[in-house]
């Protein structure tokens, strides 16, 4: 059993931060890239940032220079921290995780997501 629990949404002022957790927990050998995508409401799932086990980022056009992702592999868990937040920000927020498990069998997983809402 592999889940994925992400945390740390909320609702916050435009121009404010919110910093979003991943954690993995279960039969989990390692796991290979983790990522981020949000959905807002009428809108399909979209890329945000992703980082591999070595540490090189990837991030969607629309939140770089504003969001940062990290992980740290000994904890199995992730962050996205994200600045200068804007309106078009508002989504529910999803991790996934490219999971290698005690079994050696590989697939991806999703968390429940995570509620982000940036308004006045």
């Amino acid at each position: 059993q592999v889940q994925l629990v992400e945390s740390g949404g909320g609702l916050v002022q435009p121009g404010g931060s919110l910093r979003l957790s991943c954690a993995a927990s279960g039969s989990i050998l390692s796991i290979n890239a983790m990522g981020w995508y949000r959905q807002a409401p009428g809108k399909q799932r979209e890329f945000v940032a992703a980082i591999t086990y070595g540490g090189t980022t990837d991030y969607a056009d629309s939140v770089k220079g504003r969001f940062t992702i990290s992980r740290d592999n000994a904890k199995n868990t992730a962050w996205l921290q994200m600045n200068s937040l804007k309106p078009e920000d508002t989504a529910v927020y999803s991790c996934n995780a490219d999971v290698v498990a005690t079994t050696r069998a590989r697939f991806s997983s999703w968390g429940q997501g995570t509620q982000v809402t940036v308004s006045s």
